[in-house]
């Protein structure tokens, strides 16, 4: 099978946050999908390994920055590419605090979400959280994980449910 069909599907890029007790953490993801609009509810995939995996667990809610085209780069491979259990990554990157949780400046949308259920994978968990808030913070487009890949030349870290070992 050429797995690389995968990035034909259409995703987004979000950066996911929640606390760790005293502090937030957060992750780069592109699993996300709308499950219903009434009541609005979401479907998250995060990995096991992740630590944010380990606080949303904990914490029960979440919130969701929707990266646009013009968002910076620097923040997907902050969130993507390190981990929250040794770096404080809201450290470097400019956030607004919505309902308790941050969100990333840049973005051009949020969602705040309480989980509600999950369900495992053997790699990821998917969790079905009902949206509380949200709001357009700007009229920029919304960043596809294509444009991620083919503009910006990002890549997948090991974690990513869509990651292809080269």
């Amino acid at each position: 099978m050429n797995n690389n069909v995968f990035k034909n599907l259409s995703y987004g890029v979000y950066i996911i946050s929640c606390k760790d007790g005293e502090r937030y953490t957060g992750c780069t993801v592109n699993s996300i999908m709308q499950i219903t609009s009434e009541p609005p509810t979401i479907a998250l995939s995060v990995n096991h390994n992740n630590y944010t995996h380990t606080c949303l667990d904990i914490n029960n809610k979440f919130a969701v920055s929707i990266l646009s085209e013009d968002s910076n780069p620097l923040s997907i491979g902050t969130f993507g590419f390190r981990s929250g259990r040794d770096f404080n990554k809201f450290d470097s990157i400019p956030y607004n605090i919505v309902n308790e949780l941050p969100i990333i400046k840049d973005a051009c949308g949020y969602l705040i979400c309480e989980i509600k259920g999950k369900f495992e994978t053997s790699t990821h968990t998917v969790y079905i959280a009902d949206v509380i808030d949200g709001d357009i913070l700007n009229q920029s487009t919304p960043m596809t994980y294509s444009y991620y890949h083919n503009v910006i030349k990002g890549k997948s870290p090991k974690n990513a449910p869509t990651y292809v070992a080269d």
